[in-house]
């Protein structure tokens, strides 16, 4: 199979994507009459159900009082080097801020990653989570464009992804080489046929000024703002084109943004090995036996027999599919994005010893927004078509090949998976924009960057990476050590105190802070 969505990208998805796709937003306006769409007035409504390119199913979590979820359409130019011709809608949610009026801050934004996330549906997923913030905020998230119900870009059907994910995805041999190429070319076709206006207008630069056009829209005069995942990578393009706009962000399970995609592939390698390895040795030092090995090594061994013997033998998985090396691979890695989701792993591993390998395939499943009747979210094309669209580097099989090595030394288990996952975007009918983003953000207020040790899509590195190209005296870093994908969703106190102190607050705190 060709890659799955850009490991980097799948921002808590090891929580979000097992939980049904929640809540949506409302319709699409791309009428273009030059009007100020600054001065536009929302019009807030109860949500509809989710359509399928968001998840298509499920309910939003309770709230803790009345807050209701309201969704609402924001026009945005299609094209940003044309601000006064045709618009699309941005789809919306918000639940207004639960303390007293005078009191509330403003809209707090939340982007929770992807590239390819809904946060229309993510945002009640994780609403509890947040209560303390929407003290003193709304709570506001959107669809990026390209996402869910803001003009989602489309690519393959559902009965194509089913076997474009069924594809081996490690080719070992030229026959297997050809097929990942042939079936990459296919899907990047089917992406310019059915979407191909959308293409080259869903840059991240691009979304950043949709943020800004969402803040004047909502009345506020500064963007208070929670990045997470690819989310951190958005949040330091609007502080470079928007520094004078920011007002207290944070950035959670940060991208390094001065890598290469194949940077930061290789960067993806080494951190989901790292996960690998805690889990092995959090599973072999219980006082009880561990069921998936006798020690670290061979939890690790065991696995990657595992995966070898499925790279020739599938075994039962979700009829009528079955169980390949790639999905199962995809299904590891989904598991390790949440220290939460490790018994869960654990169960998959040994279902699948037993030849049976259902709990890993939903693992994939999760990580492709495949919903249990079959249908997929647009998480996949929407993931590709960001990436090709603000990645400029195009690799050949030759270039992949030469990597392998390195990618192998960074991890046998994950390594050849992300190497060739760099083919993406070779076919892509638009060109990339740049080697690596830009977020040099000098003048803008403090950053709250918080980088987690054990992270396997964002590699703690890249937060102190993202704190030295914001600037000095923008960038603030705060390191978690612990594990998983992100820090304030673990509900580690430190990490909650420093970032409510932040948002609340206006408290910076200490750069070099360390949680534990």
């Amino acid at each position: 199979m060709p890659k799955p969505p850009r490991m980097r990208a799948a921002a808590l998805t090891a929580t979000a994507l097992l939980l049904p796709f929640l809540l949506a937003g409302c319709s699409d306006d791309d009428s273009g009459n030059g009007e100020d769409l600054t001065a536009q007035e929302l019009s807030w409504k109860d949500c509809p159900a989710p359509s399928q390119a968001q998840g298509g199913e499920g309910s939003p979590s309770p709230l803790p009082d009345d807050g209701t979820w309201q969704c609402a359409t924001m026009k945005a130019p299609l094209d940003w080097a044309d601000p006064k011709g045709d618009t699309i809608g941005i789809e919306l949610i918000r639940v207004k801020a639960s303390g007293p009026e005078n009191r509330r801050i403003g809209s707090l934004i939340y982007n929770f990653g992807g590239p390819g996330g809904s946060g229309v549906t993510a945002l009640p997923a994780f609403g509890n989570d947040y209560e303390k913030l929407r003290t003193r905020y709304d709570l506001v998230s959107f669809d990026p464009r390209g996402v869910g119900r803001s003009e989602p870009v489309l690519c393959e059907d559902d009965q194509r992804l089913d076997a474009y994910f069924q594809q081996d995805s490690t080719p070992d041999d030229t026959a297997e080489r050809t097929e990942l190429v042939d079936n990459t070319k296919e899907f990047n076709a089917a992406c310019e046929k059915k979407s191909e206006e959308m293409l080259p207008r869903v840059r991240t630069t691009d979304t950043a000024r949709d943020m800004d056009l969402m803040r004047q829209v909502l009345g506020d005069d500064k963007l208070h703002y929670f990045g997470i995942s690819y989310g951190t990578e958005l949040g330091g393009v609007y502080a470079h084109l928007f520094p004078d706009k920011v007002g207290r962000a944070v950035f959670d399970a940060v991208v390094d943004p001065t890598q290469t995609s194949e940077q930061g592939a290789l960067g993806q390698a080494a951190g989901f090995q790292l996960a690998l390895d805690n889990f092995a040795a959090d599973c072999t030092s219980k006082v009880e036996d561990c069921p998936v090995g006798d020690t670290a090594q061979d939890v690790k061994d065991r696995i990657a027999k595992l995966l070898k013997d499925l790279d020739s033998k599938p075994i039962e998985g979700i009829f009528p599919r079955r169980l390949t090396q790639s999905a199962a691979t995809n299904g590891v890695a989904q598991a390790l994005y949440s220290q939460d989701y490790w018994p869960i792993l654990t169960q998959a591993l040994e279902e699948a010893y037993d030849g049976n390998g259902r709990i890993l395939m939903l693992l994939s499943d999760s990580m492709n927004g495949r919903s249990e009747n079959g249908e997929y979210s647009n998480i996949h094309a929407a993931n590709i078509s960001i990436n090709c669209a603000d990645d400029k580097p195009r690799y050949t099989p030759e270039d992949v090949q030469r990597k392998l090595p390195e990618f192998r030394s960074a991890s046998n288990l994950f390594g050849d998976f992300l190497a060739w996952s760099m083919l993406s975007c070779t076919d892509w009918a638009e060109p990339g924009a740049a080697d690596h983003p830009d977020v040099g953000a000098p003048g803008s207020a403090p950053i709250l960057v918080v980088g987690n040790t054990g992270d396997p899509a964002t590699p703690y590195e890249g937060a102190r990476k993202m704190a030295q190209a914001l600037g000095k005296g923008v960038g603030v870093e705060l390191t978690y050590k612990g594990q998983g994908h992100g820090a304030y969703d673990s509900k580690n106190k430190c990490v909650q105190d420093a970032v409510n102190g932040y948002l609340l607050d206006g408290k910076v705190p200490a750069a070099g802070t360390v949680c534990s």
